[in-house]
């Protein structure tokens, strides 16, 4: 799942995208308040990380353009303020929680696991669906036949599917949500198909259907009924 980390100290955001980086979340950086608003505009993320004090402008309007947009990116506010009526402003806003600088990384990472569980699946840290089970807390995926040990992106492109249950999402869309601005000069996202097709052997090695089903011109579908082939 894609984190933004809006945060104007390079030292803490490098250490914040570091140590989610080891937690599976594909991460991007902001410094400044325009950069930030620029990133907030084009892309979708599963969780923002935002500071209050930036550069050129305010945390909290951001949040404020979000909302006026409508996005549902998940928000978690950061902060060196101790004061309740920016944590409370910030909240009533719209953010999804609030901590205070300093904060130990594991309590980060706990909390934005928190709000992507409440945003894609309903507070829930397991999931079943048909053969299907997934711990998004340890991030274990089991089939009738026992686990499959999925790597980063695979595990990556599954919760996305299952966020995105019975809907198409495009090539472009998983590719935005699972790399990032990193690859918007690709010239073909012909890898995603390989990632798709190793994805869907594993699962099927551990014992569930093929619920991934390809819908021409337009892009994949996940679905537990739909997706399944004799």
């Amino acid at each position: 799942m894609k984190i933004l980390i809006i945060e104007d100290q390079q030292e803490l955001s490098d250490s914040i995208r570091t140590y989610l980086s080891h937690e599976k979340f594909t991460c991007e950086t902001a410094y400044d308040y325009y950069a930030a608003l620029e990133k907030v505009h084009l892309y979708d993320y599963a969780c923002i990380i935002l500071d209050i004090n930036l550069p050129h402008g305010n945390g909290l309007t951001i949040l404020q353009e979000l909302k006026s947009d409508n996005k549902a990116d998940g928000v978690l506010i950061i902060s060196a303020r101790n004061s309740l009526d920016d944590k409370v402003l910030g909240l009533n806003l719209g953010a999804d929680d609030y901590l205070t600088k300093p904060f130990h990384m594991p309590e980060l990472a706990a909390r934005v696991a928190a709000i992507i569980r409440r945003k894609s699946f309903e507070g829930r840290n397991r999931i079943v669906l048909d053969k299907l089970s997934l711990d998004l807390q340890e991030k274990i995926v089991t089939g009738a036949n026992g686990r499959a040990d999925l790597t980063k992106k695979e595990y990556d492109l599954l919760i996305y599917f299952i966020a995105n249950k019975n809907k198409v999402v495009t090539k472009e869309a998983i590719v935005e949500h699972l790399w990032g601005d990193s690859i918007d000069m690709a010239d073909n996202y012909d890898f995603i198909y390989t990632h798709i097709k190793n994805l869907r052997k594993k699962l099927m090695q551990a014992g569930c259907p093929d619920y991934i089903r390809a819908v021409y011109g337009m892009g994949y579908k996940f679905s537990t009924t739909e997706g399944r082939r004799s």
